[in-house]
């Protein structure tokens, strides 16, 4: 696998966002669903996609278009005005390694007996190697290198056996294991699918006689849509005019069993979104209390790593009382997949992406936020910026718990060899990247920032809620 630092750094990344509209009066949807997208972005930068169709129209007949890219360079105005249809769904992606093709771009859209499907899929499955196995051995025939493309068949497999696609969605959701949150567009119907376990995100919204499903709540506030409410754990929503929203909790499990992944607070979400009734923003600040509280250190400033340390860092200074500052100028205009630096010149693209203000930190003490540290690659590289800018102490604090496990639920966490916390105590992580002190959120802390939801701590611990697969096909089979 290859886990060669990329234009965020040293960051983890997410895999997918997903998005779909269905408007009940029949006006074009692509155009919506475009800005969803677009509000989405921070979940894949690799490839994206749309697919429509016209529930009026011929029945199955999807318009679809995909391409690797960002969403502003894969659509133009004359794409999206082509694109006439009352329902569809729309994807932007991220891969773990290897698979980075338009072939694996989604949504993919099947024809089979029953019509035609489009699937776009968030997450990662752990029975992948054995579902798509025992498909091969049937005759399938695989255009991808993908899990989704699994999950697409068994579902077009299904639905030639049973009356409905939603029964057809919830026998294949019964023998998928893993991480998924499904968008699927069916020639009638909008549906949206939650894994029982709620690894990732997915919640319905509406705008005026149009009904939206998302990875997260901020893509609703982007095209003016009003949150109904989170998809649950478990659930499968089917929406159509005739029969509005349609629940069938058959895959639900008890409450104390979810297991969302704790990077969507953390990291993965943008700030402004709320999953499963809780603020990103507020979990964020209070990870940052949490650390001030745990970790405390007389200084003269706090920043933070920008975006998502920045949270953490209001967090730290309203506990601490220690000002709040800008240290970090962003580059906004590079998105998170620019052309890789060679090894050599990690250096580079530290600073292509980030640079510091010398007048905010030159004579100071500063307390650098950051929500993470993975392999260590360019933690060293930002605090010795901080020092080169004029900083007299740099201090470190990171508002997860060091990782020691790799993840199988679709997060991009390494071997445990690559890992920088893996054998080595905080100091020597200190000594490591050159900061005057360090400390982690403690991961007894990460329950009470997100109120007692239900959570997934394997990539800390190494306990998970499922069973990891016995060979890693992480990144084989990736989305």
């Amino acid at each position: 696998m290859n886990f060669e630092m990329t234009g965020e750094l040293d960051k983890l990344r997410e895999e997918c966002g997903v998005f779909g509209m269905y408007d009940f009066d029949g006006a074009d949807v692509a155009s919506g669903i475009y800005y969803g997208l677009f509000a989405l972005q921070h979940r894949g930068q690799e490839s994206c996609g749309i697919a429509v169709s016209d529930t009026m129209g011929p029945k199955g007949k999807v318009i679809s278009h995909k391409d690797m890219g960002l969403v502003n360079e894969v659509f133009t105005a004359e794409d999206l005005e082509g694109m006439h249809g009352d329902i569809g769904v729309g994807h932007v992606r991220y891969s773990t390694a290897g698979s980075s093709t338009r072939e694996n771009a989604q949504p993919l859209v099947l024809n089979y007996v029953k019509g035609t499907l489009a699937l776009a899929h968030n997450g990662n499955l752990i029975n992948a190697n054995e579902l798509r196995n025992e498909l091969a051995y049937d005759g399938a025939i695989f255009q991808t290198t993908i899990d989704s493309e699994v999950i697409a068949y068994h579902i077009a497999r299904e639905r030639t056996k049973c009356p409905s696609v939603e029964k057809a969605v919830a026998r294949a959701c019964a023998k998928i294991k893993g991480a998924y949150s499904l968008v699927i567009m069916s020639p009638r119907k909008l549906i949206g699918a939650r894994d029982p376990f709620g690894f990732k995100p997915l919640v319905i919204g509406k705008r005026d006689n149009t009904y939206i499903l998302a990875s997260e709540t901020c893509a609703l506030d982007t095209i003016g849509a009003e949150f109904i409410r989170d998809v649950e754990p478990g659930e499968i929503v089917s929406i159509s005019p005739e029969y509005g929203i349609q629940s069938d909790m058959t895959m639900a499990i008890p409450k104390e069993k979810h297991s969302r992944c704790i990077f969507e607070y953390i990291y993965f979400a943008r700030t402004d979104s709320r999953i499963d009734g809780k603020s990103v923003y507020d979990a964020r600040l209070m990870a940052g209390k949490f650390l001030a509280k745990d970790t405390p250190v007389e200084a003269d400033l706090v920043v933070g790593v920008p975006e998502s340390g920045n949270a953490a860092a209001i967090g730290y200074s309203m506990e601490s009382k220690i000002p709040y500052g800008t240290a970090f100028v962003k580059n906004t205009y590079v998105g998170r997949t620019f052309i890789k630096p060679k090894q050599s010149s990690r250096e580079s693209s530290v600073r292509v992406k980030l640079n510091v203000l010398k007048e905010a930190v030159d004579g100071k003490r500063i307390i650098m936020i950051d929500d993470s540290i993975v392999r260590g690659t360019t933690s060293d590289r930002i605090v010795r910026m901080l020092y080169d800018a004029g900083a007299k102490e740099v201090h470190v604090r990171i508002s997860s718990p060091p990782f020691l496990w790799p993840c199988y639920f679709g997060t991009d966490i390494p071997e445990r060899e690559q890992l920088i916390a893996y054998n080595r105590s905080v100091e020597d992580i200190r000594k490591i990247i050159g900061a005057d002190s360090l400390g982690y959120l403690r991961i007894e802390r990460l329950e009470e920032m997100v109120d007692y939801l239900g959570i997934c701590k394997g990539c800390f611990n190494g306990t998970y809620p499922l069973d990891p697969p016995t060979d890693d096909i992480r990144g084989e089979y990736d989305k």
